[in-house]
């Protein structure tokens, strides 16, 4: 076939600009059409090319005709008036697929049907034959009606290019490879810059970018349609073929590693590897995402992870999504390609991308973040890494996508179906609404992480403020006291608490609005800690860092986590184990130093009740002031069994000390009144919800009932220290004077280390 032909790239959806920049790598002029589809000009020849080099286009089509079709008689006659004589021989088989959109020709069988059997009547006659056996080469025949405008055209490719033949067995969830390809482009990555997927499954994405690195041709080892053709033939293919299988490079400037926790998918991507011709240049590997790291600068990560839709559960995608700001950050000259169907990625990692693409994934709608890391200062980036053919004819040069991309990430990309947005603007609002904290751009910011200026402003005078404490407290130890506050948010812009427990610190973070985005607050918690560890001299692996979210409808000993990082801590005299890593709280609160210390002084003989008694070192302290009995209350095993615990490590536990399981509301309506108890400590939660009752509790609707319930139980004489920590609080002193004699003792049982003088508020009732 002489003369040039109106050829057709077809693409998934958001890929257009991918396969048009690709095509002016080869030296064309593309134009995009439509969605999924890109025009050039070309020969026979390079029909064969476009096959055997584009990357990310999914089949190359030649346009016959395009012509307007109102009915079915127009498309009819138009379509036998085409000399297909010249395109199809006498015995060479021609299926008709279709499509119509925004046309009135809207039965897509019935334009198949109007088509075949146009194409029928010319070729018979054209051949001047009365048989089409249909026996021989295929000819693949497309009629594509747009708005009423037919477009008749031949597939050349026959089985689309994702199929390049080297994945013979094809996994679970397994990603195309024209779009792995796309997102390979797309990405700033180039054959100078590592590479990592850590999510690989069986392959695809770093298997494709290693093919680009080296300039191999992804057409190289199959074979297509069109080289069966008489008038294209099968030279033109094979030249192609041969010249593809030359590598532009020998080897990448750094090996591609991918990783899976799945040994079934990576002995896939390892074949896989090995068949495309690039296993050398991939190390593949074991490996959990939160064990994600890299000493090399500059990489790129581009990665599918699992979204929920085959594979996974939601909660536990959730949990791994938000993850990925504690692990990213950990590269901070990386930058980061996260292909997902996860609308909330942006939401769940804290910030915007720099970027993002709307792509489809087969069927499933996606979008394509980017996170852009800092540009490479210290030398030139090669665009195109794998160079050029002397020829011009490169195939890598598709890598100038990559390459180009950094520069216009602040751009809306061109190209129909393409989505791009900025960190900024109108998009700004909508993210902010969406609770998605906005990064203060900077070139030289890691994508994930980095602490703005200001940060590192109040995180100096926080350091000042800390150690001007650690100056005015340093003879408590002498005194005896090893366990104490030595911060409480003295700095507005640093709302922390820091208390001191023995040679380890525990750091609880209280939240506020400050604008960095969860990555860039993770590291602000972690230069917290180094501070405080350099401060207060000790080991940094001693310092343990939690948050306090504003959680309604959850207990205050909530559990945060699982490592089980415990000590045992000196108080009085007196052993506690602390739990530093695992709770809220520790199970020892510093601010009832002092009301401990009371108790202890009035114990002795005395029987002594602990409501809502946590850890139970109320009673301890009654036990080690010889007390007579003491009952422990509280609903739940783990803080009873804590509270055993620290009775055994003062030697004091025995019968006559009793640990009871039980919703203290219960407790007490089944207690028969009379004289039981000489002296009782009630310090209950603000509110809980606990599944084992089927009531909330709210200290303010039930803390008169719980106290009449109290002193009914006790002598007159009796004393009661009832304590809670809600600033709302509001005692009903004018019921509960007709069962006790009422004095607050908050300002005597407030210790010195709390700045906070609100942080407990504290009553001695004196049953009448």
């Amino acid at each position: 076939m002489e003369g040039e032909l109106d050829i057709i790239a077809t693409s998934a959806f958001g890929l257009e600009a991918v396969v048009a920049r690709e095509l002016e790598c080869l030296g064309y002029q593309p134009k995009i059409l439509s969605t999924g589809r890109v025009w050039f000009r070309g020969t026979a020849g390079d029909v064969a090319r476009a096959n055997v080099r584009l990357r990310a286009a999914d089949r190359v089509l030649v346009r016959v005709a395009s012509f307007q079709a109102d009915n079915f008689d127009a498309l009819f006659e138009r379509t036998k008036d085409l000399a297909w004589e010249r395109w199809i021989p006498r015995d060479g088989a021609f299926p008709v697929n279709g499509r119509s959109v925004k046309s009135q020709l809207s039965s897509v069988p019935a334009c198949q049907r109007t088509v075949k059997k146009a194409i029928v009547e010319r070729l018979m006659r054209g051949h001047s034959t009365r048989e089409l056996p249909e026996t021989g080469v295929r000819t693949i025949i497309e009629v594509s009606i747009l708005e009423n405008v037919a477009s008749i055209t031949l597939d050349t490719s026959g089985e689309g290019l994702h199929k390049r033949g080297y994945r013979d067995i094809v996994g679970d969830a397994a990603l195309k490879e024209t779009m792995a390809a796309g997102l390979v482009l797309l990405s700033v990555w180039n054959a100078d810059r590592p590479l990592v997927d850590p999510f690989c499954g069986t392959g695809t994405i770093v298997i494709e970018a290693a093919m680009i690195g080296l300039g191999l041709a992804p057409g190289r080892s199959r074979g297509f349609d069109a080289e069966n053709w008489a008038w294209i033939g099968k030279d033109a293919f094979d030249r192609e073929r041969a010249a593809g299988h030359v590598p532009a490079r020998e080897r990448l400037s750094y090996t591609i590693h991918g990783s899976d926790v799945s040994e079934t998918a990576l002995a896939l991507a390892r074949r896989h590897a090995e068949r495309a011709g690039v296993a050398r240049h991939i190390h593949f590997q074991k490996r959990t995402f939160a064990d994600l790291q890299s000493k090399a600068e500059y990489g790129c990560i581009v990665t599918n992870p699992p979204y929920g839709e085959r594979m996974g559960e939601d909660e536990a995608i959730e949990r791994l999504y938000r993850s990925f700001p504690e692990v990213l950050r950990r590269m901070p000259t990386w930058s980061h390609h996260i292909l997902t169907a996860r609308l909330d990625l942006e939401k769940l990692v804290g910030q915007p991308a720099t970027r993002r693409r709307k792509l489809f994934n087969a069927q499933i709608e996606c979008t394509y973040y980017q996170f852009l890391g800092p540009r490479p200062a210290a030398r030139e980036e090669r665009a195109g890494g794998a160079g050029v053919d002397a020829d011009g004819s490169a195939d890598a040069v598709a890598l100038e996508v990559g390459a180009e991309s950094w520069d216009s990430a602040e751009q809306p990309a061109d190209g129909t179906g393409a989505e791009s947005e900025s960190a900024d603007g109108a998009i700004s609002g909508d993210r902010e609404r969406a609770g998605v904290a906005l990064r203060e751009q900077s070139p030289a910011m890691p994508a994930f992480g980095g602490l703005r200026e200001r940060d590192r402003r109040e995180l100096d005078e926080f350091e000042g403020r800390l150690a001007k404490r650690v100056r005015h407290l340093r003879r408590w130890p002498d005194k005896g006291i090893t366990c104490y506050r030595i911060y409480e948010r003295d700095c507005p812009d640093v709302p922390v608490t820091i208390d001191r427990y023995e040679d380890h610190a525990h750091i609880f973070e209280y939240e506020r609005e400050h604008g960095r985005t969860l990555a860039q607050h993770i590291e602000w918690i972690d230069d917290i800690a180094r501070r405080t560890a350099r401060v207060l001299g000790i080991d940094e692996s001693h310092v343990h860092a939690k948050s306090r979210p504003r959680q309604k409808g959850l207990t205050q000993h909530e559990k945060l986590d699982e490592q089980g990082t415990t000590l045992v801590a000196h108080e009085g005299g007196l052993k506690f184990e602390i739990n530093l890593t695992d709770y809220a709280d520790t199970g020892l609160f510093l601010d009832h130093r002092i009301t401990r210390g009371m108790v202890r002084d009035m114990a002795e003989g005395k029987r002594v009740l602990n409501l809502f008694c946590y850890t139970g070192s109320f009673s301890v302290y009654a036990a080690a002031g010889g007390a007579k009995e003491t009952t422990s209350v509280d609903l739940s095993n783990t803080y009873l069994d804590w509270a055993e615990r620290n009775m055994r490590l003062n030697g004091l536990d025995g019968p006559r000390h009793r640990f009871v399981r039980s919703d203290v509301m219960e407790f007490l309506r089944e207690q028969r009144a009379g004289a039981r108890y000489d002296l009782a400590i009630v310090d209950p939660p603000t509110f809980s919800n606990s599944k084992s009752t089927e009531v909330d509790w709210d200290v303010q609707k039930a803390h008169v009932e719980l106290l009449t319930r109290v002193g009914g139980l006790m002598p007159s004489g009796g004393v009661v220290f009832f304590s809670n920590n809600s600033r709302r609080f509001k005692l009903d002193e004018a019921v509960l004077a007709e069962v006790f004699e009422v004095r607050e003792i908050s300002q005597r049982t407030v210790p010195e280390d709390f700045r906070n003088e609100r942080i407990h508020r504290c009553w001695r009732m004196v049953v009448k």
